[in-house]
């Protein structure tokens, strides 16, 4: 089995009880063999080598290791705040209830719902194999012009199918909450948002009173991943040296804990929030969490361009802003709790440290692009 680039040592506050996991895994395979039901629980005997993966910044992701298999672990972060957020029975529900119907996304293997065995929900999924495009491309590694711009389009072709999904047929009709998705999303972000508030970052109010203003009505209602980003893919990875010899694609999408039914072109806005180009300001640049800013990636008018053409649908750049606000706006959000965290001393992960300034930044490009849309 291939080593994970970006799976190392447990850290001490992520730590949890890998024996406990294991016992509990031993008791599920021996219930398994007496009742013969899926899923698939063989090999996972004895005590696994347990990595932490490094991407993410809210739930938790670990490597278990067996001899014949490996595994991934999700549960929530210690202190979390908003236990909507950390919902680790609904992401294994959709995950599962997807898999027959959308190939890009992992086996489910087991959730437990006992908080004695490690103190919180937990569930476990086959590893997929492959690689996960983070910040930059690995030392080596080149991807030339013509696959950049088609591995946009494969990302954005994913995107199109998943929204394309029969959610009734799918089993996850229950996600959806009807129509005024649009609404809710930002009177709900808008309340998080002053609840993670601290006194080291602006109040967003302005951009806040924008987007309730300017809200559109849905333009519809399907499965949408609400976190759909390069560093939450699994690449073909056959070899070393992949991207200079044959085309990447992708193979799996993951971390579906704020997946729902919902507007399409909110998750496209969101997808978007983190889609820094080449011509893009410094700090931007700084933010930037996967290499779109590489020659032949599609630019955000592009992508937008893209998803209209193939859904038919007429987007306007002046009907777009708002997407585009809100994406960052709630990209403000997210970043906020987690560092409301690191400032209550719910964690003492130093990456999260400095994430103020992020959300300090991402207010005034809020209230930039509010300016010049006039």
């Amino acid at each position: 089995m291939s080593e994970p680039e970006d799976a190392g040592a447990v850290r001490a506050e992520d730590a949890f009880d890998v024996a406990a996991v294991a016992r509990w895994l031993e008791r599920q395979a021996a219930a398994q063999q007496r009742s013969q039901r899926a899923p698939d629980l063989r090999g996972l005997s004895g005590l696994p080598e347990v990595r932490q993966f490094a991407g993410g910044a809210s739930n938790l992701t670990y490597l278990l290791s067996y001899p014949q298999r490996e595994l991934v672990l999700r549960r929530p972060p210690a202190g979390s705040k908003a236990r909507s957020a950390h919902d680790m029975g609904r992401e294994f529900t959709i995950q599962r209830q997807l898999k027959p119907v959308y190939d890009f996304v992992p086996e489910m293997v087991a959730f437990c719902h006992d908080p004695a065995v490690i103190g919180s929900d937990f569930y476990l999924m086959e590893r997929l194999e492959g690689a996960v495009l983070r910040r930059d491309l690995p030392l080596g590694v080149v991807l030339e012009p013509g696959q950049a711009r088609r591995l946009c389009t494969d990302v954005l072709d994913r995107l199109l199918e998943l929204h394309a999904v029969d959610a009734q047929a799918a089993g996850l009709g229950a996600l959806g909450r009807g129509d005024g998705y649009v609404a809710r999303q930002v009177q709900g972000w808008s309340t998080r948002y002053v609840a993670a508030k601290t006194a080291d970052v602006g109040g967003f109010e302005p951009v806040i009173a924008w987007l309730d203003a300017r809200q559109p009505a849905d333009l519809g209602t399907c499965v949408i991943h609400n976190d759909y980003r390069l560093d939450n893919m699994v690449l073909s990875a056959p070899r070393p040296g992949w991207l200079a010899q044959e085309q990447p694609a992708v193979v799996g999408i993951l971390d579906w804990e704020m997946a729902t039914l919902g507007d399409p072109l909110m998750d496209l806005g969101g997808a978007l929030a983190y889609w820094v180009q080449a011509d893009d300001d410094e700090v931007f640049q700084i933010l930037r969490r996967q290499p779109t800013h590489l020659p032949g990636m599609l630019t955000r008018s592009e992508v937008v361009e893209y998803y209209a053409a193939r859904t038919g649908l007429s987007m306007p750049a002046a009907d777009w802003i708002f997407y585009e606000v809100f994406g960052l706006f709630r990209l403000a959000v997210i970043a906020q709790q987690i560092y409301y965290r690191h400032f209550h001393g719910q964690t003492t992960n130093e990456a999260f440290s400095q994430l103020h300034h992020a959300v300090r930044y991402l207010e005034q490009r809020c209230r930039g692009l509010i300016a010049a849309a006039g």
